[in-house]
């Protein structure tokens, strides 16, 4: 039930029942998702790797070493794996400048191959996707949330791949994500006024 300002029958916004109102998240700082109770949800953001472009046994190896480094996490986690939509036409930008400057022909070509791949993404309006994985876990004490930061990029290190702890700007666009059933808002909110 809505409250109405008799005056100009507009909705109250105090009266509104978002569904972040009944999510149990205080904020959102320093690269953490502070909970009602206390708990902060954080973790680290992985840069891709296809192993898949390398031999049969340097897959095998890789897939091997990740699967050691989950066994010696002893903490529940998540493992996220999220596309977000990346506009191509800044990197199309620097593929013509690049194209325009260089004078060997065969690099030339090379260029002018993904200048064309660029405009037929373009030219069909396929959303293109940049898909990023995090491993995100939940804890209290600033202490070990810092270990396990440290401990995960290092164990992610020894396997090959690089991370970094999450920004918050990450952590906005996974809720966001969720909250949005993966449809990017752009307005910078999960939440949006009548």
């Amino acid at each position: 039930m809505q409250k109405m300002d008799s005056k100009n029958s507009k909705i109250d916004p105090k009266a509104q029942k978002w569904a972040e109102n009944w999510l149990p998240i205080k904020g959102i700082q320093n690269g953490e998702i502070i909970l009602d109770n206390g708990k902060r949800v954080t973790g680290v953001k992985i840069r891709p790797r296809n192993i898949f472009i390398l031999d049969y046994d340097s897959q095998a190896n890789a897939i091997f070493n990740l699967r050691n480094f989950y066994n010696t996490l002893d903490y529940e986690f998540w493992i996220i794996v999220s596309d977000r939509p990346v506009d191509i036409n800044v990197y199309l930008a620097q593929l013509k400048l690049l194209f325009n400057s260089v004078q060997t022909q065969s690099i030339r070509k090379l260029i002018k191959e993904d200048i064309d791949k660029a405009n037929l993404f373009m030219s069909k309006e396929v959303n293109v996707t940049d898909t990023e994985y995090f491993i995100l876990f939940k804890d209290r004490r600033p202490e070990i949330i810092q270990k396990k930061i440290q401990n995960l990029i290092s164990g992610l290190a020894n396997v090959g791949l690089q991370s970094a702890q999450v920004s918050n700007d990450d952590l906005r666009v996974l809720l966001d994500g969720f909250m949005n059933g993966g449809d990017t808002t752009k307005f910078g909110t999960v939440m949006s006024s009548i």
